[in-house]
Formats: C-alpha cells, structure tokens, sequence
C-alpha cells in the first residue's frame, strides 16, 4: 500500500493536475491570444470554435488547429 500511495503522489496526481490545467487554459482561449502548438508554431488566436481554433501564423496566413493541439498561451491581449 505505502509503494502505491507513493506511485500516486509522485506520478498519478501531478500528471492528473497537469490534464486539468490544461483543459482549463484551453476553455479560456480567446481571440488575439498568443499561442504555441505542439508542433512549434507561434501565432494569434483570429477565431474559436467548439474543438478548433484558427490562429495566425503570418499575414494572410491562417491555420486550424484543433484545441488540444495548442500546448500554452504565451500572450493574453484584449
């Protein structure tokens, strides 16, 4: 029981908050965030939808993206 218990804090738990943050930042995306993908791509949230986002990359150039793909916020702007 002790080895488990310790498996859970060290490994379970830390990994479980992680999931739960990361769902939280990607329900509070919004229009002109600054984001980062899981691929490395920077660019600007231009629209939001149910399970996608259109971010910008480049002028005239835009990119759909699922949510789970956008990995951190690295700017919030009004």
């Amino acid at each position: 029981i002790l080895i488990f218990l310790v498996f859970w804090f060290l490994v379970i738990k830390p990994q479980k908050d992680k999931q739960k943050e990361h769902a939280d930042m990607l329900k509070n995306i919004k229009k002109n965030d600054e984001v980062v993908t899981a691929s490395g791509i920077h660019g600007t949230v231009v629209l939001v939808k149910d399970k996608t986002v259109v971010v910008r990359v480049d002028d005239n150039v835009k990119i759909e993206f699922d949510k789970e793909a956008i990995t951190r916020i690295t700017s919030v702007k009004s």
